[in-house]
Formats: structure tokens, C-alpha cells, sequence
């Protein structure tokens, strides 16, 4: 007998019969968007760190303002002090402009996903949890789901979705628009309020890295829960197998 705690499951929670999706059009295509753009954040955030991995405080910084703390890895530009006898390629070319137009995009496809699943109630129906799942039994060990989970997210991956959906990825895209003159010149209380450009980088990186940790424990646990099960439903939009006991 394993020490996990049986969940009891809502048979409303379930589809009647095999034709019903586990994910919508909608909740795939933004999904799958979402994730190039963010590995392709990820790559050209990282090249744009590399050209000068330190952080400041506030409104200005530069190589002559001490920084708040910096990242011991070289630079790739031959002016910034990183305490390292060379420096490595400079990519700050194209990966500010990957970086730029993968924020566009990643920001127009979440704008779609929140107002039609605002709209459609996606996020009131998969998402938001009843308050009889808010109890002790959502921290249970972890383990692998059993086949008739795959028809919905338990309390912890429903307040880590909408924790990273409405408060993660605006956080994040709040801070990149506040390191925009442009957009600063036109709304200049969007920096304002982060304390200054600087702050709004290092901001920026923290919360970059949040998310980060969340793609690795999400990717993880895919895998725990079955990866070509999970994934396949995530590309159809259906799952394999209906759950008979419920």
C-alpha cells in the first residue's frame, strides 16, 4: 500500500464519449506557438545576457555604476569588465531582433488565448479549482497519474497555470516593453513603476527565469505522466483511452 492519497474524481469532469477533445483548437495552436517562441526567447534572451552579464538598480547602469550582481560568465563585448582575458562572439544582432519578434508574436497568440478562453469558459471549467480541491490532499506525493487523470489538472497545475498565465507572462512582457524607449516615451509610468529601466531588466531576468523553471517541472512532469500520451493529446487534442471508473 503506497502513501499517496487517493483524489476523489467529478464524473462532470470527464467527456461522455471518445469524439470529446481534451484540448481545443484554440488551446493547441496557442500552445504550441507559444512554446517555439518561448525556446526562441530563451536562446536570444541568453545571447542578449552574454553581451553584458551584469545588472544594475534603478535608472542608469553601465560599466562605470557598481553593479547589483553579475553573472561569472565572459562577455561578449571587449568594453565590459567581467574579469574573464577574452570574449566570445558577439550575437546581439539577430538575437535582439529574434528576441523582439518573438515577444510580438508570444504576446499576440496570449492575448488570443485569454480573451476566447475567457469567452468559451476554459478557464473557469479546466482551470480555475473548486474550492473542496484546495485541502491537504493537492500536496500528495508525487507519482505517476493513473489513466483516467488525463482528463484533468489537479489543484497544483491549475494555480501554476493561472499563476504563470496571468501573472507570469504579463510580468515578464510589462518589464521587456519598459526597456523600450519607444514605448517608454509613450507610457513613461511603465518604468516608472518597476523603479527605473535597470530595474526592469533585472526584473526581467528573474522573472525570465521563474518561467524557466516552470517549462523544466513541466516538461518533467509530462514525462512522469506520459510523454507521448500527454503530447499526443496536446497535437490531436484527444486521449487514447476513456477512463471506465468513473
Amino acid at each position: 500500500m503506497s502513501g499517496s492519497v487517493s483524489v476523489p474524481i467529478r464524473s462532470s469532469a470527464f467527456p461522455a464519449d471518445s469524439e470529446a477533445p481534451r484540448h481545443s483548437a484554440v488551446v493547441r495552436v496557442t500552445h504550441w506557438i507559444t512554446a517555439a517562441c518561448f525556446l526562441a526567447l530563451l536562446i536570444s534572451g541568453f545571447e542578449i545576457v552574454i553581451s553584458h552579464p551584469r545588472f544594475y538598480w534603478g535608472e542608469t547602469g553601465n560599466i562605470l555604476t557598481p553593479p547589483l550582481f553579475r553573472i561569472p560568465i565572459p562577455a561578449s563585448r571587449t568594453l565590459v569588465p567581467t574579469g574573464y582575458g577574452y570574449v566570445l562572439p558577439d550575437q546581439n544582432g539577430w538575437s535582439r531582433a529574434l528576441h523582439f519578434q518573438s515577444a510580438w508574436v508570444v504576446m499576440l497568440t496570449g492575448l488570443v488565448y485569454v480573451v476566447v478562453g475567457i469567452f468559451s469558459g476554459h478557464f473557469m471549467k479546466s482551470l480555475l479549482p473548486a474550492k473542496s480541491d484546495l485541502s491537504a490532499r493537492m500536496l500528495r506525493p508525487l507519482r505517476r497519474p493513473e489513466a483516467r487523470e488525463a482528463w484533468f489538472y489537479n489543484p497544483i497545475q491549475r494555480l501554476t497555470y493561472l499563476l504563470v498565465i496571468f501573472a507570469g507572462f504579463p510580468l515578464v512582457i510589462w518589464t521587456g516593453l519598459a526597456m523600450s524607449p519607444a514605448f517608454v516615451s509613450a507610457i513613461p509610468a511603465a518604468v516608472t513603476l518597476l523603479g527605473g529601466q535597470q530595474s526592469a531588466r533585472t526584473i526581467h531576468f528573474f522573472v525570465s527565469l521563474a518561467l524557466l523553471l516552470f517549462l523544466i517541472v513541466h516538461v518533467t512532469m509530462v514525462m512522469i505522466a506520459g510523454f507521448k500520451d500527454r503530447v499526443g493529446a496536446m497535437i490531436t487534442g484527444r486521449v487514447d483511452a476513456i477512463p471506465e471508473d468513473v
